[in-house]
């Protein structure tokens, strides 16, 4: 707790110092912050943060444009990001995502959800995760293992098709990301299952009829997305 380096993009100063007192109060000390796209790209490279806070509305280069640049480059492709949001930016947050940004955070936000989200997308990108290693996944009553192919609820098989398995696997290998159906369609490449954007809605619908009293495990996030929700 609290090695990480953590790069704050923010232009609002009242933010950007609020950002940092919190961090710092939950043990989080290697804490750098800049105002502006430019900044965030050489300090990516030079400070090399373990996670970084992207406002999406920033003067010059705006967010979005130092997510593509930062996924695109080898150097910096790895750092989970979490943007920082107004709530009329939807269109913004599923581009976002579909560059590989991890997670998204609305504003006005609390300090605590902030924390939290920083913590959770900090051990989903840890490769030590030996569950995910071996390819089985346990998610509350749900049990999983890709090998196998085999999906075990309450300790009971599941009857998923392959396009199904892949999207209840892909969602729960990593609780509270969202993905957006743009993204679990490339993920998916099943042959029983007409893959579209649209066909993804249907499938949730199919999904949770399985999962039966368990099916608010995956939750819809309006206008972006799916998620598993978080153990």
């Amino acid at each position: 707790m609290g090695k990480e380096k953590i790069l704050v993009v923010e232009d609002e100063e009242a933010i950007q110092e609020l950002i940092r007192y919190n961090l710092n109060k939950d043990g989080y000390d290697r804490v750098r912050c800049c105002e502006s796209g430019e900044e965030a790209l050489a300090a990516a490279t030079e400070f090399a943060p373990d996670l970084i806070l992207l406002d999406l509305m920033l003067p010059g280069m705006d967010g979005l444009a130092v997510c593509r640049r930062l996924k695109s480059d080898t150097r910096t492709s790895a750092i989970p990001i979490i943007m920082l949001t107004a709530k009329s930016e939807e269109s913004d947050i599923v581009i976002g995502l579909e560059m590989g940004a991890d997670d998204y955070l609305p504003k006005p936000f609390s300090p605590k959800v902030l924390i939290a989200r920083i913590k959770s997308v900090l051990r989903r990108v840890k490769p030590s995760d030996a569950e995910a290693a071996a390819g089985t996944i346990k998610r509350g009553p749900l049990c999983m293992n890709r090998g196998t192919r085999e999906a075990l609820l309450d300790g009971r098989p599941m009857t998923l098709t392959f396009s199904e398995f892949e999207t209840l696997y892909l969602l729960a290998r990593r609780p509270g990301w969202v993905y957006t159906r743009g993204q679990i369609v490339n993920e998916v490449k099943g042959d029983d299952y007409p893959v579209t954007e649209r066909a993804i809605d249907v499938q949730m619908v199919s999904i949770r009829r399985k999962l039966g009293t368990h099916g608010d495990l995956i939750e819809t996030v309006r206008g972006v997305g799916y998620r598993f929700v978080q153990d």
